[in-house]
């Protein structure tokens, strides 16, 4: 079995060795999973392409790399899914790193991954350098759900890291508006979820932390920046069926949907809701929501 570990980097060498002596401590660990790491550089300007072909002279673990045009993060990994020749596909950003026994837990559960047809991934827990784990631990670990339903209905917070059954994986992409270069992974999930399912594991695989100049860091700039994108995302969870979704989730997605509508310019389509009780939130907040976009 062969498992593809994509990251996307800008400008990150002085991260990258902590993620390839993460890989390559697994590889001697669990030395039957066999292992491609794959990077696409997204326009670096610092000495990215100089540290990784360092890396690639050592000959420890398989290494591909490829420069890209600065196109944003979301581009750089559908290339690398492109690429990819794994069985199991796993993305990891160039500021975190693979938890010591990443590969030994990957490969114990990947054969309920691969029994199964309905299931397109396996969903891990992240930590901080401290040990934190990002968010809430799932709670329902023996039944399979989706993203939607674990953010939406189980009010699952945090960061989860996904194993992904690669032949479904390559069926999916990140898709961007317009020229915009950065969306939600959450766009991509909920499409998956349409047709498939996840395991969850109450176990960790990823460590790192937000560095100051990344994507969450920089929410607000990345919102101003993407609106259509996530106008897009938040009118996709709205025309859903949303039997059973929390009320503070609805009403989070109708405030976004107002948000982003304003800042992309949309004219506003009740229509485009399905849910009467959405159509009725969406009224009550469309004028403060429009207010308070103003400020935003």
């Amino acid at each position: 079995m062969k498992i593809s570990i994509l990251t996307a980097t800008y400008n990150r060498a002085n991260y990258l060795s902590n993620l390839y002596k993460s890989i390559e401590q697994n590889t001697l660990r669990t030395p039957s999973l066999e292992c491609e790491w794959i990077i696409v550089d997204d326009g670096s300007e610092d000495e990215t392409e100089k540290k990784v072909r360092e890396f690639i002279k050592e000959e420890k673990i398989k290494i591909r790399y490829y420069y890209q045009k600065n196109s944003g993060k979301m581009e750089a990994i559908n290339q690398a899914v492109k690429m990819s020749e794994g069985d199991l596909i796993i993305d990891c950003d160039s500021d975190d790193y693979l938890s010591s026994n990443a590969f030994e837990l990957i490969e114990k559960k990947s054969n309920e991954l691969f029994k199964s047809e309905d299931l397109y991934a396996l969903a891990f827990l992240k930590k901080d350098k401290d040990g934190k784990i990002s968010g809430k631990n799932f709670l329902n670990i023996d039944k399979p759900t989706t993203m939607f339903e674990l953010y939406f209905k189980e009010d699952i917070e945090g960061e989860k890291i996904l194993v992904y059954k690669a032949k479904i994986r390559k069926e999916y992409k990140h898709e961007l508006e317009e020229n915009e270069n950065f969306i939600t992974e959450a766009r991509m999930y909920h499409k998956m979820d349409e047709k498939y399912k996840i395991l969850c594991i109450n176990e960790c695989i990823e460590i790192g932390e937000y560095v100051e100049d990344g994507y969450t860091k920089n929410i607000k700039d990345t919102f101003k920046n993407s609106p259509k994108g996530y106008y897009c995302y938040f009118k996709e969870i709205l025309g859903k069926d949303m039997k059973g979704t929390l009320i503070k989730k609805r009403i989070y997605a109708i405030k976004h949907y107002i948000l982003f509508g304003y800042l992309a310019q949309k004219r506003f389509n009740i229509k485009s809701i399905r849910n009467i009780n959405n159509k009725i939130a969406y009224l009550i907040l469309y004028i403060p929501g429009i207010i308070k976009s103003k400020k935003f």
